[in-house]
């Protein structure tokens, strides 16, 4: 009794809404002790208590296929399935981000394709960190957006198999959708408004001013002086000169060493009285 859905239910996409998750994770959790201890009697209203708690996302972990809080907590919504306002509620929670997560996987499993990229897409905004427990039982850093796009596009997540979503640009051209606006257009408008200001800045500085366009027909009017051309006489005297100079050097050095080394007659005739007096 413990375990069936509420009466007055009603069934998603053709099935039971606990059949969503499959059978033997199903079992599973009936036999978890969060299961027995935790959820056990719980309503809508007191479902969000429960959900202020969770510290992590995940499936199920360890060796005996343990359920996590988060995927209890999933199939009871399932069993007892809150209404949409509710849903939407936990979406729209920012306090909590667990809240959140719990909030949008029940809604990708049970809403349409419209409401999905409606109440989802714009937690992609939501960059904050969460913790995810993988099979073997460790903790993974995780966020928001990544636990969004998981679920926009992935085929499984927290071990749930996600029902078939159908391409956004199927339901834009339906006109079911309007189409994407990006956050980032308000930025790439000012990029291309400051770009086109610089071009057009450079272009008002490659035409000329009137002033510098008077300066140029000035420089133009003035007759351009030819460069002065040496006449080669000059070059012709200073190489004979230095020509005259080096013909004169060497006659010159000659005859002042044969002067230097020719002996006077007054040295001539001391050196012979020097010899007469040694002999006597």
């Amino acid at each position: 009794m413990a375990n069936r859905t509420a009466k007055d239910a009603r069934s998603i996409h053709g099935t039971n809404p606990q059949h969503l998750v499959e059978r033997i994770v199903r079992t599973r959790i009936y036999e978890s002790k969060y299961w027995k201890e935790e959820c056990f009697g719980l309503t809508a209203e007191l479902v969000v208590d429960k959900a202020m708690e969770l510290r992590c996302v995940g499936g199920v972990c360890g060796g005996n296929i343990k359920p996590t809080p988060f995927l209890c907590l999933t199939l009871k919504m399932l069993q007892i399935q809150p209404e949409k306002d509710i849903i939407v509620e936990f979406i729209k929670n920012e306090d909590f981000k667990y809240v959140r997560m719990l909030g949008a996987l029940y809604m990708r499993l049970t809403g349409t394709a419209v409401d999905c990229y409606k109440y989802l897409e714009p937690l992609y905004n939501d960059y904050r960190k969460i913790k995810s427990q993988n099979r073997n039982g460790e903790f993974e850093p995780m966020h928001v957006d990544e636990f969004i796009d998981e679920l926009l596009h992935g085929e499984r997540v927290c071990d749930i198999i996600l029902p078939r979503l159908q391409k956004w640009h199927v339901l834009e051209e339906a006109e079911q959708l309007e189409p994407r606006v990006s956050a980032l257009e308000e930025d790439m408008d000012d990029v291309e408004s400051s770009e086109e200001e610089e071009e057009e800045d450079e272009k008002l500085e490659r035409i000329p001013s009137p002033e510098r366009r008077s300066r140029g027909c000035r420089d133009r009017a003035q007759p351009r002086r030819s460069p002065a051309v040496r006449s080669p006489r000059r070059r012709s005297r200073s190489r004979d000169r230095r020509h005259r100079s080096r013909s004169k050097s060497p006659g010159h050095h000659r005859s002042h060493r044969h002067r230097s080394h020719s002996k006077s007659p007054e040295r001539s005739k001391k050196s012979h009285k020097k010899s007469r007096r040694g002999s006597e």
